[in-house]
């Protein structure tokens, strides 16, 4: 199997997009995470759910899990709300973290060792320069799981 086998569209979004718009992709898709893409239409980090997470809990709750308890649920419906006027760009980590990267006749192994290296559920598959799609890890063990029913 190679990764021409395993890819499935992916979305993405613009490293200049509106965060709000890749909180909204992540609900609406049921995505762990999305691939940001450079201006240059290259993919150049992914943007995790947890980091965008980050982002609307306050910080002193990040501190002492045990106020969250504390803060009732009216506001807790508004944490997205500061994300109001931020990039893609202003919620990426500190540390990027770097998108797994394979052509389309990597093996399934070569993509398992490189998740696992990179420590990533998701491979994004370049044809040169174009951008093809993704392979997950759930994608990968479902085709892996496949052969051994």
């Amino acid at each position: 199997m190679r990764a021409a086998d395993l890819v499935e569209p992916f979305p993405t979004i613009g490293i200049d997009d509106d965060a709000m718009d890749a909180a909204r992709l992540m609900a609406e898709q049921r995505l762990v995470g999305v691939i940001v893409m450079d201006p240059d239409g290259r993919p150049h980090a992914i943007l995790p759910g947890s980091q965008l997470l980050r982002m609307v809990v306050p910080p002193y709750i990040q501190a002492d899990l045990a106020l969250a308890r504390v803060v009732d649920e009216r506001h807790a419906d508004l944490m997205c709300a500061t994300l109001a006027g931020k990039r893609v760009r202003d919620v990426l980590p500190d540390e990027k973290i770097s998108l797994a990267v394979v052509e389309p006749d990597a093996t399934a192994m070569e993509i398992a060792a490189l998740m696992t290296q990179s420590h990533t559920p998701l491979v994004a598959v370049l044809d040169g320069d174009r951008y093809v799609g993704a392979i997950t890890a759930s994608g990968l063990f479902r085709r892996l799981l496949a052969g051994t029913a």
